[in-house]
């Protein structure tokens, strides 16, 4: 059954339910909607330095590309199980602890910068496709490095517990680099280490490397990202698998976003626009997304 008729089925059975008692609806659902119904509460785990999907603003609140779209999927659970009520609570995940927050149940949905790959799918399930990104090197300007190819004898920062330092691992032994890898816990530490001299370059994806430099403000002109694309990465919201009911409900507010073009105008939001800090990225739709969002707009 598709996304669309899967979520009828249920809406269908939560109206007879929902005449009875608010257990006996309860008693229709399944896995995350069913934790959410008993606890009027949906819990994001989201990532305090990967702007521009998800961050801390200056008052300290998440906002970001990947926390409206979790708050677009918060609103259809909401109309799914008819509460009007229900709490959004955020709790802070690393690249390193957001599978286990999510898979162990300390959060509902994952808002954040997360590459959908199969392994990972192994764990979790994933959304349609957000966003296509590539590792690349943010590096000084004026610095020795102009390629991949020139990290024999430097140190290379990236993030513990992202793809990204898979990817450069497999570059250095594909090319024989003798680069040293060193990791930081967030993104924000790790690009520390390019500012302060403990590294050359920081491994990571493209766009949240123009990210750290929308957010450096006048330092960020001191640093570049190089050309070269050294893998690809397509971004997805994180939730639990096994779970028809949840991930039917997510493919349908997807196709409901895409039909009215507020995918579109959610990215023009975060990547065209000022951001908070009043920078702007100013970084256009791929034709490989706008494609992708075309496609989830035409299924029914």
């Amino acid at each position: 059954m598709h996304a669309k008729g899967m979520m009828a089925a249920v809406a269908g059975a939560l109206v007879l339910a929902l005449g009875a008692t608010p257990a006996a609806a309860i008693d229709v659902l399944t896995g995350t909607l069913k934790k959410i119904a008993e606890s009027r509460a949906v819990t994001l785990g989201y990532r305090e330095n990967s702007l521009p999907f998800s961050f801390k603003d200056a008052s300290g609140h998440p906002v970001g590309y990947a926390i409206d779209l979790c708050l677009e999927v918060v609103d259809a659970i909401g109309k799914e199980i008819g509460r009007t009520d229900l709490a959004v609570r955020y709790e802070p995940v690393t690249s390193e602890t957001r599978i286990a927050a999510l898979t162990s149940g300390r959060i509902d949905l994952e808002c954040g910068s997360t590459t959908a790959n199969a392994e990972r799918r192994k764990l979790v399930a994933f959304s349609p496709i957000t966003y296509f990104s590539a590792t690349k090197l943010l590096v000084k300007r004026g610095a020795s490095i102009g390629s991949y190819r020139d990290l024999s004898g430097k140190t290379v920062a990236v993030t513990a517990g992202t793809t990204n330092e898979a990817a450069l691992r497999a570059l250095m032994a594909r090319f024989n680099l003798s680069a040293t890898i060193v990791t930081g816990r967030d993104h924000a530490e790790s690009f520390a280490m390019v500012r302060d001299g403990r590294a050359d370059a920081l491994g990571l994806d493209d766009v949240l490397l123009y990210g750290l430099i929308a957010a450096a403000g006048a330092d960020g002109a001191s640093y570049t990202v190089l050309a070269d694309k050294l893998s690809f990465e397509p971004y997805g919201l994180m939730f639990r698998k096994d779970d028809p009911q949840f991930a039917g409900l997510v493919s349908a507010a997807f196709e409901r976003l895409a039909e009215l073009r507020e995918l579109r105008w959610i990215y023009e939001r975060w990547f065209l626009k000022r951001l908070p800090n009043g920078e702007r990225l100013n970084v256009p739709m791929s034709d490989e997304l706008k494609t992708n969002f075309q496609v989830i707009g035409l299924q029914d």
